[in-house]
């Protein structure tokens, strides 16, 4: 960075955002590993606990493409520091809940605050780095994700050794109110849009009936739930969706930026986004069940061999920032995709028990190596592909697709352990869909190649 202009101040704000960043990310990973203790003291079933987790991510889904909009249209700061305000007050909630209805509320809210951070991360980042090492921003926010992702049941069981699962949250406050005051003093600003008119909450209600009740049905239909009425809910789904897209399809700044699907980079991007997460959350979710059942690992050594996997993207994504300022982006995301592809065969293979606990981590180095080489260009790409006051909406969509692949991957998982017999079976399966998801993917990414140079 010393070739291009890069003061204390921008510093200073890369640490505000990363730190809300990492905050947004740990209280995914560190309450899972406490829901059975939250289940015992709430006094509920573990099915039910699922709900902690599930509503902050729900609520993210909803409010991201809605929170992207405000900051396009008003401010990507302003909206950022509401959203680190309110996350960290929901965490005091979360903390002082003493029922289960109370801490699923407070969790919806924190939903609110994770999405209005999320929403503008990548446009931030836009605004905070110089052009010449944009790649190096994006990849370090895909570092930092990686370690909260990996650190964060070391995390949760270190504090949960010495204290209670109230300190989960506690532990957010201080973090939160120092990124507060960092982001108030300088994090930069982008002027509101002129004749923007006034915020379309229509549409921003639109989205939240759509994605909250396609989720919400899919994720009932991978339990097994109430069919009729999910299905219900599903068609007023995807009912209001049609409505959804035709409206925004006749506004010059849609919420939900189906006019930016135009643009192939950007809809080569979004579409390699969704299926590389299917493909990562359908090997990340499955694996813990033939560690666990078929090998006859211990939890804490289960833990330790899903490290291997975020420890290698964390090593890997600032590598491959460096890689894509002199090389083409889609061919190195392509070749990411390959590398995990070989690595999820390499898990197929793997003995199906008795195998040294070596045997497998390597495997799941390999895998982590790809994903990191793939994750930083993709990003890249994306985000270079569309005009810069439009960043905010198009991040907002990126970190939708995400979750979406997450979510999609992590339903397929249900799907395919409902109607498969036995653990290895059911994991294999698993593997293989995450295999042809991983080529996809990699086909998209190639797809890109042609027209890569010419945006980067």
């Amino acid at each position: 960075m010393s070739a291009v202009k890069f003061s204390i101040r921008n510093y200073v704000a890369v640490i505000a955002v990363l730190i809300v960043l990492v905050m947004t990310v740990l209280d995914v990973t560190v309450v899972n590993v406490a829901l059975p203790v939250m289940a015992d003291k709430f006094g509920i079933s573990d099915s039910d606990a699922v709900w902690i987790v599930t509503v902050y991510q729900l609520v993210i889904t909803m409010l991201l493409l809605p929170m992207s909009s405000f900051g396009d249209r008003y401010s990507y700061r302003r909206c950022f520091m509401v959203g680190v305000l309110v996350f960290t007050i929901s965490s005091v909630l979360c903390a002082l809940s003493g029922s289960f209805a109370m801490i699923v509320a407070a969790r919806a809210l924190q939903g609110v605050g994770a999405a209005s951070v999320m929403g503008v991360n990548i446009a931030l980042t836009r605004l905070i780095y110089p052009r010449e090492v944009l790649g190096r921003g994006l990849a370090l926010n895909a570092m930092v994700i990686a370690i909260a992702t990996a650190a964060g049941p070391t995390i949760a069981g270190a504090v949960l050794s010495v204290a209670s699962w109230h300190w989960l949250f506690l532990i957010n406050v201080p973090f939160g109110l120092v990124a507060f005051i960092l982001g108030k003093k300088l994090l930069p600003s982008n002027p509101p849009r002129e004749h923007c008119g006034h915020y379309d909450w229509v549409s921003a209600i639109l989205n939240v009936i759509v994605f909250g009740l396609i989720f919400l049905s899919v994720g009932n239909f991978a339990r097994k739930r109430d069919v009729t009425v999910n299905a219900c809910m599903l068609a007023v789904g995807v009912v209001t969706g049609i409505f959804y897209v035709r409206r925004q399809l006749g506004m010059e700044s849609p919420m939900l930026p189906v006019d930016l699907f135009r643009i192939r980079l950007y809809s080569l991007s979004i579409y390699t986004s969704v299926c590389s997460f299917i493909a990562q959350n359908l090997a990340m979710i499955a694996l813990p069940f033939m560690f666990l059942n078929s090998y006859g690992f211990s939890e804490i050594t289960t833990g330790l061999l899903m490290t291997p996997w975020p420890l290698a993207t964390m090593i890997v994504s600032p590598l491959a920032a460096r890689y894509v300022e002199r090389h083409n982006a889609g061919i190195t995301a392509a070749c990411g995709m390959a590398v995990y592809a070989a690595g999820v065969v390499l898990l197929i293979s793997a003995p199906s028990s008795g195998t040294a606990e070596w045997n497998i981590a390597w495997r799941m180095a390999v895998c982590g190596i790809g994903f990191g080489l793939f994750q930083t260009p993709n990003n890249i790409v994306m985000v270079m592909a569309t005009p810069v006051h439009r960043t905010g909406g198009a991040g907002g969509m990126q970190s939708t697709a995400r979750l979406v692949g997450q979510t999609l991957g992590a339903t397929f998982v249900t799907i395919v352990f409902a109607m498969t017999t036995g653990v290895v079976t059911s994991v294999r399966v698993c593997l293989y869909a995450a295999l042809g998801f991983a080529i996809v993917a990699g086909l998209f990414s190639l797809s890109r190649a042609g027209g890569v140079r010419e945006k980067i």
